[in-house]
């Protein structure tokens, strides 16, 4: 065969093996536009946002609008709710907790630095953790006063806004007076205190973080995402949160 009719053939090969490529690939955001319709068919207010093959095989991983995952079979006739485990060599594992700690970690890195209030170390920054708060949450309160302590253990603390009781109320404004005050800082210190900051209304992105709280999967605060996109839900003290971390 002469050269000529090498790389022809090659040319041809190359061309049948893209066509089943593409094939393949066509089937399969067929089959997952169908398990989309189905189930948006058949669960009243269901949102769908994303559809991929699970770990495990004839199982579809699907995100909604709600905070749980759904795994459904290939047509949608068959799905179950809830976090998939995985039995390794070191114990089990939450299979689907690492995804959601990955999404969290890419909606995280969304969010403006200068929309958030923080507290950084005096000297070189070993981690960083996002927290969402509540002025007037008593356990917010507590993890507060141990910034100093998280400051001093080289860790940065970066709060978003989540009052609980949502917008338009006392502790959501409050909130928002803390943000627009001009030293932020010192107004969340007040307030975490329990001491009254002056009313103060301004372009603000506290409704924005109330909402993106709510989309990363927090229930009650202080809820804290780590880095690494995953979330501890509730108080931690300074020394054992850093001992998590790696740093004690």
């Amino acid at each position: 065969m002469t050269n000529t009719c090498k790389l022809r053939f090659m040319g041809m090969a190359l061309a049948i093996l893209s066509l089943f490529s593409c094939a393949a690939y066509a089937a399969d955001d067929g089959t997952k536009k169908a398990l989309r319709d189905r189930l948006e068919a058949s669960i009243p207010g269901l949102k769908i946002q994303n559809v991929k093959a699970s770990s495990v095989d004839g199982l579809y991983e699907v995100t909604t609008n709600n905070p749980e995952m759904i795994y459904a079979t290939e047509n949608g006739e068959y799905f179950l709710v809830g976090d998939l485990y995985q039995v390794g060599e070191q114990g089990l594992s939450n299979v689907t907790e690492q995804g959601r700690a990955e999404a969290r970690a890419k909606q995280m890195a969304t969010v403006e630095r200068d929309d958030m209030i923080s507290y950084a170390p005096d000297g070189d920054v070993k981690a960083e953790i996002f927290v969402f708060t509540d002025i007037d949450c008593p356990y917010c309160r507590k993890l507060h006063q141990d910034v100093p302590r998280l400051n001093e253990l080289g860790i940065q603390v970066h709060y978003l806004g989540y009052p609980r009781s949502g917008p338009g109320t006392p502790s959501f404004k409050k909130y928002v007076s803390v943000w627009c005050a001009d030293d932020s800082s010192a107004a969340m210190d007040k307030a975490k205190n329990g001491e009254s900051v002056a009313p103060a209304n301004c372009d603000n992105p506290v409704a924005d973080q109330f909402r993106l709280g709510g989309e990363v999967g927090v229930t009650g605060t202080p809820a804290i995402i780590l880095e690494d996109g995953n979330m501890i839900r509730g108080y931690v003290p300074a020394d054992r949160l850093a001992q998590g971390l790696g740093l004690l």
